[in-house]
């Protein structure tokens, strides 16, 4: 039950999701090849969002809904994270989805994108594998 609160919260997404067309494989695969704003408007207001919010919870000291502090680590750049993210595009090119929608996908009906979502989590397993290795 304390955990309630993410379940209802990741339902509310996964609505928003479909209803903004984000889970949309046409709409994807229009901004791969550069014909719609849609997509990128949407990313582009995430990523100003939570820019704006990063720096209200660094600058108020905002604490988690438990009461935590708010940690921000810096993140080193290296091969890792480069093949990884050279390879979350390819995936997301290839399936028109990337993880976050997958569950708003299978939740709408869609069995198909059950291979993405296989597919996702055998890249995660190979991470943990080689995890060391690409640092």
């Amino acid at each position: 039950m304390k955990n309630i609160k993410y379940l209802i919260s990741g339902i509310f997404l996964g609505v928003i999701f479909v209803k903004a067309e984000v889970i949309s494989w046409f709409r994807i695969q229009e901004m791969f090849r550069f014909q719609s704003f849609h997509m990128y408007g949407i990313i582009g207001s995430a990523v100003f969002v939570g820019a704006v919010s990063v720096f209200i919870i660094k600058k108020y000291n905002i604490k988690t809904i438990d009461g935590e502090k708010v940690i921000f680590s810096p993140k080193r750049l290296n091969k890792g994270t480069v093949i990884g993210g050279l390879l979350f595009g390819i995936g997301w090119a290839f399936t028109g989805a990337c993880p976050g929608p997958l569950y708003a996908l299978i939740g709408s009906g869609y069995s198909v994108i059950i291979v993405a979502f296989l597919s996702a989590l055998a890249g995660v397993w190979v991470y943990g594998l080689f995890q060391k290795r690409l640092e």
